[in-house]
């Protein structure tokens, strides 16, 4: 079971560097077929994207969480941060793990 990344240039070349193969998309169309291609593809098990990707092609996404045991679909924030009114990467980590990470965010 492989992870692999849609998303943004800088996104994905972050997680290249961590040896998480990925593509980068720029456009609605080119998203919307990255995550397709992504969802056919056996041997990936988790589906990394961003919430502005994700937020794109919202009906794509919620059509292969509901359809398909495969891929898992995570939604993580982008460079710029969550979108407004979305937990951070630090307060997803802390609710999956249980456990406190890091410095407090200042709020």
């Amino acid at each position: 079971m492989k992870f692999h990344c849609i998303a943004d240039e800088d996104t994905v070349r972050g997680f290249r560097m961590a040896g998480i193969d990925g593509e980068a998309v720029a456009t609605v169309a080119e998203a919307e077929q990255a995550v397709r291609r992504a969802a056919e593809n056996p041997s990936i098990g988790i589906l990394i994207l961003t919430d502005l990707v994700a937020a794109d092609i919202r009906e794509i996404v919620d059509e292969i969480r509901v359809e398909r045991t495969r891929p898992l679909i995570a939604e993580i924030p982008g460079p710029g941060g969550p979108m407004p009114g979305r937990k951070t990467l630090q307060q997803l980590v802390q609710e999956a793990v249980g456990i406190r990470i890091g410095q407090e965010e200042k709020t």
